[in-house]
């Protein structure tokens, strides 16, 4: 490791691209920078090679690199994605690509069939493609086989032609049923060479010419033709209505959001071809560098595995390192400008959210996390509160009195989103009287005292404002804790209105957002713990200062009185003898306590 950070010492501050190798001289990871010296000293310290996520541990074993200086970051990026595809590096892929491109297969047969093709194969079949749009090009397919009634069975032809009845495919319009001699050979074929025509060439031209080839066997009086040719044009049109529209003002546009816990990530895609969403991806890497640096990184692999063709709009959730490189780059693909822009407002906002969500679902179920909707929530009041990473378990802090008597503070306990109630603490207030503050800051230093028992949360909740924030901040400095601390503002009806900042600001709520329900969820738990035991402890202060009262009754006597009767009106209807039996009181003290709640009698 000396020796290498001694060589990229040695390096110039210039754009270039370098390649790691092993022991064997092989080439386990290429990368770019803008500047090599900074980039490859970074790596070669104590901490450095597994502080990327593209690295990986195994890179520990590097013995040397070799490096190309370019006249430009751009030139740099280029030639990267070249060396790549040369070597194959395994330690390159951080996009773990399980897609790849697939073609349109035709068989060469008498009976010819239409399928897809992961890759081309010397058969004499006829091939189309390569196509990207993989989820697009699957539905297409299969809307193709529908529309033109084609078989997708094992069946065989014509070998299995008359030797069965039709099945359910052929009586719900989706096969015209060869096997069972419901279509000539000739029209089969033609069919065929329809459904070829509609995904070669695109929907809209085979719709013309399905339109035109309707009226021309209207016209020559080939009535079942025509009606034939009808019913093709109709499941066309059907399948179009079922295909919404989910962006207006770009037509073929790539949206991208990340979402994160505390080790890994999830990448999704969400490609829109003429304004529809044809293609979804998602990828899971694990989690080391810069949010920015990140991204910029599973961009560059993305498109240097993926084809852009017609993309004009890259919608992200946040920075990149070089958006401009980036553009620059898939222009130079594309053959013209493609927009990076991050998403603010409007439609982009709308589509990075839907990507979003997607991204939380599948990260929580490659994770084994029960509940993605709790998982989205946290992930959402991540990126709120500015945290690292989704908070896995949220303290929250209440107190509760009465005009500053029976002082009490209760503490709960949400992991992953859901109450753990094995968590939760209730704390008796030691004479703070209605100083909120200063009893919300004895909680915390009383909870902090015993991070022996119940290590710290990642997220502290007070219910409050920034009163109260401030109130604890010196308290954690005392305990050398640095966790996040935020209070819950509520409006003049008691519900959550936004988060209290310890800078004095407030982070506004949306109340569709779903970090907004789990704050709500979290501030009414705690609440309602709060005043719960100060109930508790407020009917057994009066029930105590009533006993307390009466001549010769002390607090042993109370503590003997209620232990035998349970309750104060157990008490007020014992008589004299029942009082007098009880550990600890004799015949005068019971009847005063009897006169007490009989006088005259």
């Amino acid at each position: 490791m000396t020796n290498l950070r001694e060589k990229a010492l040695a390096l110039p501050t210039l754009p270039g691209v370098y390649l790691m190798k092993d022991t064997k001289g092989g080439v386990v990871y290429i990368g770019k920078a803008k500047n090599l010296r900074a980039r490859l000293c970074q790596y070669f310290t104590a901490q450095g090679l597994q502080g990327h996520c593209y690295i990986g541990l195994g890179l520990q074993h590097v013995t040397d690199f070799d490096t190309i200086i370019t006249s430009s970051e751009y030139e740099a990026l280029v030639l990267e994605q070249s060396l790549v595809k040369q070597h194959n590096p395994k330690y390159n892929l951080c996009l773990k690509d399980d897609k790849g491109f697939y073609w349109l297969r035709i068989t060469r047969e008498d009976w010819p069939r239409l399928a897809v093709a992961k890759r081309q194969a010397d058969d004499g079949a006829t091939y189309h493609g390569p196509f990207t749009a993989i989820g697009e090009f699957k539905r297409a397919v299969s809307d193709a086989q529908q529309i033109y009634q084609l078989p997708t069975c094992s069946k065989q032809f014509p070998r299995d032609i008359g030797k069965g009845r039709p099945c359910l495919q052929h009586y719900i319009k989706r096969c015209a049923a060869p096997c069972a001699r419901k279509i000539k050979h000739a029209e089969y074929v033609q069919s065929v060479r329809d459904a070829e025509n509609y995904l070669v060439r695109g929907s809209t031209q085979a719709h013309r010419e399905l339109q035109r080839a309707m009226e021309q066997a209207a016209e020559e009086l080939q009535f079942e033709r025509a009606a034939a040719l009808r019913d093709k044009l109709r499941a066309m049109e059907n399948l179009k209505e079922k295909q919404h529209v989910v962006s207006v003002n770009v037509e073929d546009q790539d949206v991208f959001a990340l979402a994160a816990d505390a080790k890994q990530v999830c990448f999704t895609a969400l490609r829109f071809c003429a304004g529809k969403l044809c293609d979804s991806e998602s990828f899971i890497v694990p989690r080391a560098e810069s949010v920015e640096e990140l991204r910029q990184r599973l961009l560059e692999q993305y498109y240097g595995m993926r084809e852009p063709g017609k993309l004009r709009r890259v919608v992200l959730d946040g920075e990149t390192q070089s958006p401009e490189l980036l553009a620059q780059w898939l222009a130079d693909k594309t053959g013209h400008k493609v927009e990076i822009m991050v998403a603010q407002k409007s439609e982009p906002a709308r589509l990075v959210d839907l990507a979003r969500q997607n991204a939380v679902e599948h990260l929580a179920n490659k994770t084994g996390r029960q509940g993605g909707k709790q998982f989205a929530a946290l992930e959402e009041l991540a990126r709120m509160l500015g945290l690292p990473a989704p908070p896995e378990t949220i303290e929250a802090y209440d107190i509760s009195h009465t005009g500053g008597a029976d002082t009490v503070g209760a503490m709960i306990v949400f992991k992953n989103g859901v109450p753990h109630k094995a968590g939760y603490r209730r704390y008796a207030i030691q004479g703070q009287g209605n100083d909120d503050y200063a009893a919300m800051a004895e909680v915390l230093d009383r909870r902090l005292s015993r991070l022996d028992e119940m290590p710290a949360a990642d997220l502290i909740l007070l219910d409050g404002g920034v009163g109260q924030v401030h109130a604890v901040q010196p308290v954690l400095e005392r305990h050398g804790v640095v966790i996040p601390v935020f209070g819950m503002v509520k409006d003049g009806k008691h519900k959550t209105r936004a988060i209290a900042a310890g800078g004095g600001g407030e982070i506004a709520f949306t109340a569709t957002k779903q970090a907004f329900a789990l704050v709500t969820k979290i501030q009414d738990e705690v609440h309602r713990f709060a005043v719960a035991y100060h109930h508790t402890k407020h009917k057994k202060t009066t029930l105590d200062s009533e006993l307390m009262g009466i001549p010769g009754i002390g607090p042993a006597r109370v503590k003997a009185l209620l232990t035998h009767f349970k309750t104060l009106k157990a008490i007020k209807a014992a008589s004299q003898e029942e009082l007098a039996a009880t550990p600890g009181m004799t015949k005068a003290t019971a009847k005063w306590v009897w006169e007490h709640f009989h006088p005259g009698e």
